[in-house]
């Protein structure tokens, strides 16, 4: 029942020009560039074609965008969008990089439930509270000449109702570094997709290299 979900591209960027042209001087194509994580949606081409921001602000692309790791049709996928704004509601595309986005099952539900370290830079509730993002740091390496792969799941070991009648969803961060060697540090974002009926807060816990973080988030307003 494990999920298992390849980081390999998620540092993938849309345009190969876009490390050596991100340096160009005075107002280049890259100097206004902007960032934020969103739910990407792709048309019946695999192409990219407009996106919704967690703030909700919502874009259509000037020209639909590609990247290798669109893989379905007619779809959402959540991602890192680097954006010109062109306009009101038009953005220019300049990258795409995938987020793994994992969804929390109860914990009865894995057949193993391993945790093997991660580092936290940030954890944050998105605007619409739809999303928990994490900015996370895996220990990476290569085997065979191929990136190697993380398993990644939640698990939700209870939901706990206190003394105020509040309900607390207690989750964990699974993570199975499996034959990955660490040998360098990769930066990613993962998103924890959170159910329709919302608990009112959520205990997160995630074992670091230097034990394990736990953070509390309110869900509702």
């Amino acid at each position: 029942m494990r999920k298992s979900l390849s980081l390999l591209y998620a540092s993938a960027l849309l345009l190969a020009g876009c490390q050596t042209d991100s340096y160009e001087a005075g107002q280049g194509r890259y100097s206004l560039m902007q960032t934020d994580l969103a739910d990407v949606a792709v048309d019946g081409d695999k192409k990219a074609v407009s996106f919704t921001t967690d703030d909700g602000d919502q874009y259509t692309f000037t020209s639909a965008a590609t990247a290798q790791w669109i893989q379905t049709a007619d779809t959402t996928y959540r991602a890192v969008v680097y954006y010109n704004k062109v306009a009101s509601g038009q953005a220019e595309a300049l990258g795409l990089s995938a987020v793994p986005t994992v969804i929390p099952k109860e914990s009865w539900r894995f057949k193993e439930t391993r945790q093997d370290p991660v580092d936290v830079e940030s954890i944050w509730l998105s605007r619409s509270r739809k999303y928990v993002n994490m900015g996370l740091l895996f220990m990476s390496g290569y085997v065979d000449d191929v990136l190697g792969r993380h398993a990644i799941s939640v698990a939700q070991d209870t939901i706990l109702v206190n003394a105020d009648q509040t309900r607390t969803a207690y989750y964990r961060f699974l993570h199975d570094q499996g034959d990955t060697p660490q040998h360098f540090t990769s930066r990613h974002y993962v998103s924890i997709l959170l159910p329709q009926q919302l608990p009112d807060t959520i205990s997160l816990s995630i074992v670091t290299h230097s034990g394990t973080v736990s953070r509390r988030l309110a869900l509702r307003q």
